[in-house]
């Protein structure tokens, strides 16, 4: 086993850990890890992803896009919509899907822009 990578000694700055300690109590970090799971998973990710480029698809879309069965395509976009990552509407005989949240959808376009510049070097 390596201790390159640990400290000789156990000591801690008792402010900052104090500060951090406190910024850490006021986040519901189980929920977020939640989402992050749900949007670990590839295709799912590549759903918010093409719900991030278009405002709205309907599930026949997403199911073209992922080149998935309806069914299928229907039930990674209520798994987003069960996280409250995901929307939807129903018209006529389509149900139309769209993010949730702003933010959300610049935390997946930030991920693929980072994944993009990291295979460029």
């Amino acid at each position: 086993m390596s201790t390159e990578d640990t400290c000789d000694i156990f000591c801690y700055d008792e402010d900052k850990v104090r500060r951090v300690k406190a910024k850490l109590s006021n986040h519901d970090f189980q929920n977020m890890s939640q989402i992050f799971k749900v949007i670990a998973d590839p295709t799912r990710l590549k759903v918010a992803y093409a719900l991030c480029d278009e405002d709205e698809l309907c599930v026949c879309d997403v199911a073209n896009i992922i080149g998935s069965t309806m069914a299928t395509a229907s039930h990674h976009l209520r798994l987003l919509r069960n996280m409250g990552i995901a929307k939807y509407r129903k018209e006529g005989k389509l149900v139309f899907y769209s993010l949730e949240d702003m933010q959300l959808k610049q935390l997946i376009k930030l991920a693929v822009d980072h994944q993009s510049e990291s295979i460029q070097f």
